[in-house]
């Protein structure tokens, strides 16, 4: 099994800046993919960011030009750095990564969510 542990999340006012992390770790063979989704009260999750193994980044429209996603491959890891920060960003971000395990299977797997909240 793989899992994902996200941090960072908060509150903060609009305008402002959070910066969420995500770390795998488990049966790992190879990550390829890892995205931040997210989900706002009685709506459906949504893709917000996808990088790729090789660095090649993909945006929602409504966070281009304000969100970056990075990842560290020796750690692991996958960064949302989250800037200019508005009241319909507030929701649950997870984070989530397919990946190859030590058996040559393929899956996917999701962390447990962190809330990010944004004031007027």
């Amino acid at each position: 099994q793989v899992q994902l542990v996200e941090s960072g999340g908060g509150s903060v006012q609009a305008g402002g800046s959070l910066r969420l992390s995500c770390a795998a770790s488990g049966n790992i063979f190879r990550l390829s993919a890892m995205d931040w989704y997210h989900q706002a009260p009685g709506k459906e999750r949504e893709l917000v960011a996808t990088i790729t193994a090789g660095g090649s980044t993909n945006y929602a429209d409504s966070v281009k030009g304000r969100f970056t996603i990075s990842r560290d491959n020796p750690k692991n890891t996958v960064y949302l750095q989250m800037n200019t920060l508005k009241p319909e960003d507030t929701a649950v971000y997870y984070c989530h990564a397919r990946y190859t395990d030590h058996s040559g299977r393929y899956g996917g797997s999701w962390g447990q969510g962190t809330q990010v909240t944004v004031s007027s």
